[in-house]
């Protein structure tokens, strides 16, 4: 049967891990894979903003098989706490790796490591936690699903300058962070293959998805009206969590898949194609070999 976003199957005994899961496209995730019966883990750095997102969904949906867990993706020493919290887990079907930052401002920051605040953030850190999770993702033979973007298209994938220390500006620095998930997303992939390893490697984008369109949640989301224009060809964070959500719990999405809108930017969510850079063998290993370089984890896969 076609996949519906709008009736999802009975997830009753599935557990979810969503970094991010507290606000926007994060949230919706969490609120959507709650109200199908499953018990979702909220990963998140601020704890009153976690709070208030199991809140909302309980709210929603009437969900009481929430729990959070602390992780502030922007600082390393934080991942190590919160893979032992989801060792704690009864099981995770799958590690939905949402969390990010769009907009790292004007000026080049850097993360408590020293490290480009966007690609730091949203690929080393996402990197940092799927290898020192490894061991119980393999134990409840999981998926690891992780968020690409259309920004991607926008700028081309540098990875020479992947921390953005020749040529700097917060789009540029954005879309290279995009580029090294997706990247890591088919290395990944070919490594869990080459190791037979049951986990598998799914990536999904949101396509062009915003806040002002957007379901109003208080406190979480706030629409606010959109332009005429624009409207044909953008839809709401809740639509933009189809895709990951579909990746996440789709009994027939396998290792390698790649989801997004049916439409590119909006509609339902149907399998596709990452772009050619992110499938790119060569930059696949050298961003492995840059990303155990910079977080100094060694993640034990064997070679692709």
């Amino acid at each position: 049967m076609a996949w519906n976003p709008r009736r999802l199957p009975d997830l009753s005994g599935k557990t979810y891990a969503v970094t991010g899961g507290n606000a926007g496209i994060g949230y919706f995730i969490t609120e959507q894979l709650a109200a199908a019966g499953a018990h979702v883990a909220l990963l998140g750095r601020d704890p009153s903003r976690l709070r208030a997102a199991v809140e909302m969904v309980r709210t929603r949906v009437g969900s009481t098989s929430l729990s959070t867990i602390p992780l502030d993706l922007a600082d390393l020493d934080s991942v190590p706490a919160a893979v032992e919290a989801l060792g704690r887990l009864d099981r995770v079907d799958a590690l939905i790796e949402n969390a990010g930052i769009t907009a790292p401002g004007p000026v080049r920051r850097t993360t408590k490591q020293g490290l480009e605040l966007a690609v730091g953030t949203n690929h080393f850190g996402h990197f940092a936690l799927t290898a020192l999770a490894m061991p119980v993702l393999t134990a409840s033979a999981a998926r690891v699903v992780l968020a690409g973007s259309l920004i991607t298209r926008m700028y081309p994938y540098d990875i020479d300058d992947l921390q953005s220390e020749h040529k700097y500006s917060d789009f540029r620095a954005y879309a290279l962070s995009k580029h090294a998930v997706q990247s890591f997303a088919t290395e990944l992939d070919r490594r869990l293959r080459a190791a037979d390893s049951p986990v598998q490697a799914i990536l999904a984008h949101p396509g062009f998805s915003l806040e002002r369109t957007s379901p109003a949640r208080p406190g979480i989301t706030q629409p606010v009206p959109v332009m005429r224009l624009l409207a044909p060809y953008t839809h709401g964070k809740d639509h933009g969590a189809w895709p990951a959500v579909r990746a996440a719990a789709d009994p027939a999405a396998a290792g390698g898949s790649y989801y997004g809108p049916a439409f590119g930017g909006v509609g339902r969510p149907r399998p596709g194609k990452a772009m050619a850079a992110s499938r790119d063998l060569a930059r696949g290993r050298r961003l492995w070999a840059l990303s155990e370089e910079a977080t100094g984890i060694q993640f034990a896969l064997g070679g692709s």
